[in-house]
């Protein structure tokens, strides 16, 4: 590879390092070229897996001012540049590496900090963002509907606390028509 052929290869690979939320390492020995494809298909528009020299890749994440993953590039490796949801692609990768055994995660990049193994494992089984803001609205929701009925309780038992006073005071007060007519005699005509 030419000095100025490398030089665009870092360059591309820095910039997709900065444009990325998180970045899944991955060793590919074993795969085919078909396996390949069908994880880059899998991974859809959230993300773009690249092949290249460990090399280019410890060079361009140099300049992207990312630390902490020099060890993670050793043997054959591929990168997977997260710009959609980290959890969405995490769980693609990590499905694809149980059903290939050939494709090892190595670890990942993300928010500045380097994540191993385990915390891309992690981030893999969080549900989707969807699902999390569905379960915030739904706990939201019923937070709103048990102050509502707070908030109301007691007008509502004030209201009924003076339907009853207002019964028994009715019933109570004398000269009610039924009170009247069981006190007047009754006359033989």
């Amino acid at each position: 590879m030419a000095k100025a052929d490398k030089a665009t290869a870092v360059a591309d690979i820095a910039a997709r390092f900065k444009a990325s939320t998180a970045a899944v390492i991955t060793e590919y020995r074993g795969l085919t070229v078909a396996n390949l494809a069908q994880l880059r298909r899998s991974l859809g528009e959230s993300a773009s897996y690249a092949v290249a020299k460990n090399t280019l890749i410890k060079r361009a994440a140099s300049e992207a001012g990312i630390e902490g993953l020099d060890e993670l590039f050793a043997g054959p490796t591929a990168i997977a540049f997260v710009t959609g949801e980290p959890v969405d692609a995490a769980k693609t990768i990590k499905t694809f590496a149980r059903e290939h055994k050939a494709l090892v995660i190595k670890g990942g990049y993300m928010d500045g900090h380097p994540l191993s193994v385990a915390d891309v494992e992690r981030i893999a089984d969080l549900e989707s963002r969807e699902v999390l803001l569905a379960k915030l609205a739904g706990a939201m929701k019923g937070n709103l509907a048990k102050a509502a009925g707070l908030f109301t309780a007691p007008a509502s038992q004030m209201a009924r606390l003076a339907a009853a006073l207002q019964e028994k005071m009715a019933a109570e007060a004398p000269g009610t028509p039924a009170d009247t007519a069981a006190a007047e005699p009754a006359s033989d005509q």
